[in-house]
C-alpha cells in the first residue's frame, strides 16, 4: 500500500491506498493557530510534526506493515527557520495567511520591485508569499545573518524531520511559492536572495517531484525507510489527481482559501492577476507549469459568519436562504487575492436593510465564495481558451449549495470529485507511480468519480450578479475598478 499524508493548514490527514487506488484507511489529526496581534498567523513548527506522527499513529501496525512508498502533499507558502545542529524550530511557523510583513511589501513595491519579482518568480509581490517571511525570520532569528541555519516550507521541514536533520531539501513546486525562485528555470535566484536578505546557504536543495527525498523516520507503525517517493503542494496535489495534465483541465480546491489551477498548454506568462507556478516535475521531464489564481478567504469566511452567529458551518449553510436580497459580502479580511492582489482592500458588507437576517448573510457569504472563484476561472479563460467545465475538491466542495452557486454564477458546469481527500490521493498516484503499482498512462485513464451541478440561470442574471458583486469589490477597493482589469468571459456572461 502506498501512505499518503496531507498536512494542512487546520488538520494533518493520512491515507492508506491499495495497489488499485482505492482508499483502504484515513485519519485525521487537527491542528490549531494563533493570532497573536491582528494580521499575525502562526502555528508551533513541532506541532505541526506532532500531526504527522498522530495521524499515522491511527493505522494498524499490520496495515502500516505493508506500506511500500509514501507521498506528502502540504500547506505550501507557510515557513520555518530551524538550526541545522540540534533540528529546532526558531521562533513559529508563519502561516501563508500571516500579514506582518505588508509594510516591508509596500515599501518594495513603492522602489519598483515588483516587476522584477513577478517576472522572475511568477507571481505578485505580496505578503502571502514565502521571501518577505523568510526576511522577518532572518531579520528576528539571525540579524548578522551569521548562524548556521535552514529555512524551509512545510514539506522541508518534515522531511528534515524524517532525515533526523542530516537532509535539507525542497520540492520544486513548493519552492515555486517562495517567491525566491526563478520559475522557469527551476533554481533559486541570486537577485531575488539579495532582495529579500536570503542567503542561498539557509535554502533546502531544490528537488523534482518524485525525489530524491529522506526516507520516513519516526513514523510508528511504518517503519523506518520507507522511501517517501512523491512531494507535492495540496494544490498541486489536487490538479495531479483529477488528471490535471490532460488539455482544458481547470480545478479549483475549496478550503480555508482557494486554488483555481490549470497546467499550460504551451509557453505563457502569468496574466490578468495570475500566477506562474510549477505544478510538478517528475520521470525526468522538465518541470510542469501552471496557471493559479490565489483567493485568501472561501471557507474562511463561512466559518468567521457562522461563529458571528454563534452556529456550526453546517447550520450557517443550511439557514441560507434562496437568495441574498441584494446583500454583497467582500471577504477582504486580509487584503485581495487574485485576480486583484490589493493589499489594502478591506472586508465590506454593503447592502444592509433593517430587514436583513442570517439567511441573506449566510448567502451573500456563499455567493463571495463563487464570485472570487468565477473571476480567478474567467481570468484563466482569457489566457487558455474556453473552459466549459470546471473541476472541484476541497472540504467545501461538499457543500451542494456552494457547488451549485458556483455553477449559477459562474455558468459553468461543475463537477465535483466524490473523493474528500483529493490532495492526499494526488500525492498517493504519484507515490504509486514511483513505486511501479501503475502509470501516469493508467492515471490518465482511472475513471473518476464525480457529482454534477448544473447552471440553473440564465445569462441576463449572472450578468447583473457578477455587476453588483464587482460594484461591491470597487467599494472595498482603494485602487478604483476602473484601474484594473475586470476579467470577463465572453463565452459566459
Amino acid at each position: 500500500m502506498i501512505l499518503a499524508i496531507d498536512q494542512g493548514t487546520s488538520a494533518t490527514k493520512a491515507l492508506l491506498v491499495d495497489r488499485s487506488g482505492a482508499v483502504v484507511g484515513s485519519a485525521s489529526a487537527p491542528l490549531g493557530a494563533s493570532h497573536p496581534r491582528p494580521g499575525w498567523v502562526e502555528q508551533d513548527p513541532i506541532e505541526v510534526w506532532d500531526s504527522v506522527r498522530a495521524a499515522v499513529r491511527s493505522f494498524d501496525p499490520d496495515d502500516a506493515a505493508r506500506v511500500v512508498a509514501v507521498g506528502l502533499s502540504t500547506q505550501r507558502e507557510s515557513l520555518v527557520l530551524w538550526d541545522r545542529t540540534t533540528g529546532e524550530p526558531l521562533g513559529p511557523l508563519l502561516g501563508w495567511q500571516d500579514r506582518r510583513t505588508a509594510d516591508r511589501c509596500a515599501e518594495l513595491l513603492a522602489e519598483g520591485a515588483g516587476p522584477l519579482v513577478a517576472d522572475v518568480s511568477g507571481l505578485p509581490l505580496d505578503p502571502m508569499f514565502s521571501a518577505l517571511k523568510a526576511q522577518w525570520l532572518l531579520d528576528t532569528y539571525d540579524p548578522g545573518r551569521g548562524r548556521d541555519l535552514c529555512l524551509g516550507t512545510i514539506d522541508s521541514w518534515l522531511l528534515s524531520r524524517f532525515s533526523g536533520g542530516r537532509e535539507h531539501v525542497t520540492e520544486i513546486g513548493n519552492a515555486s511559492r517562495t517567491q525566491l525562485l526563478d520559475v522557469r528555470r527551476g533554481a533559486w535566484d541570486d537577485r531575488l536572495l539579495e532582495l529579500f536578505g536570503v542567503p542561498a546557504a539557509v535554502l533546502g536543495e531544490v528537488t523534482p517531484s518524485d525525489g530524491p527525498f529522506p526516507a520516513v523516520r519516526g513514523l510508528d507503525p511504518v517503519p523506518d525507510g520507507v522511501p517517501v517517493l512523491a512531494v507535492l503542494g495540496d494544490s498541486h496535489a489536487a490538479l495531479f489527481a483529477h488528471a490535471g495534465w490532460r488539455p482544458g483541465v481547470v480545478k479549483a480546491t475549496y478550503g480555508t482559501g482557494s486554488s483555481v489551477m490549470a497546467v499550460l498548454g504551451g509557453p505563457a506568462d502569468a496574466a490578468g492577476g495570475l500566477c506562474l507556478t510549477v505544478g510538478w516535475q517528475h520521470g525526468g521531464a522538465a518541470p510542469t507549469l501552471a496557471l493559479e489564481g490565489n483567493i485568501r478567504s472561501s471557507g474562511r469566511t463561512l466559518t468567521w459568519l457562522a461563529d458571528l452567529f454563534g452556529v456550526s458551518t453546517t447550520e450557517l449553510l443550511d439557514s441560507a436562504g434562496p437568495s441574498a436580497e441584494g446583500v454583497a459580502l467582500v471577504p477582504a479580511f486580509g487584503g485581495l487575492g487574485a485576480p486583484w492582489w490589493d493589499a489594502d482592500a478591506v472586508a465590506t458588507v454593503s447592502g444592509l436593510t433593517l430587514g436583513t437576517g442570517r439567511p441573506a448573510l449566510a448567502r451573500a457569504a456563499i455567493e463571495s465564495v463563487a464570485f472570487q472563484v468565477e473571476d480567478v476561472v474567467a481570468a484563466v479563460e482569457a489566457v487558455g481558451g474556453p473552459i466549459e467545465t470546471l473541476l472541484a475538491d476541497g472540504g467545501l466542495s461538499r457543500s451542494a449549495t456552494v457547488m451549485q452557486a458556483q455553477a449559477d454564477l459562474s455558468g459553468r458546469a461543475v463537477r465535483r470529485a466524490d473523493d474528500a481527500d483529493l490532495s492526499a490521493l494526488g500525492a498517493a498516484q504519484l507515490a504509486g507511480v514511483g513505486a511501479g503499482l501503475w502509470s501516469v498512462a493508467d492515471l490518465t485513464d482511472r475513471a473518476r468519480a464525480t457529482t454534477a451541478f448544473a447552471p440553473a440561470t440564465t445569462p441576463e442574471q449572472r450578468r447583473d450578479g457578477r455587476a453588483g458583486w464587482h460594484a461591491a469589490i470597487a467599494r472595498s477597493r482603494t485602487q478604483p475598478l476602473a484601474d484594473t482589469p475586470v476579467p470577463v468571459s465572453r463565452r459566459h456572461p
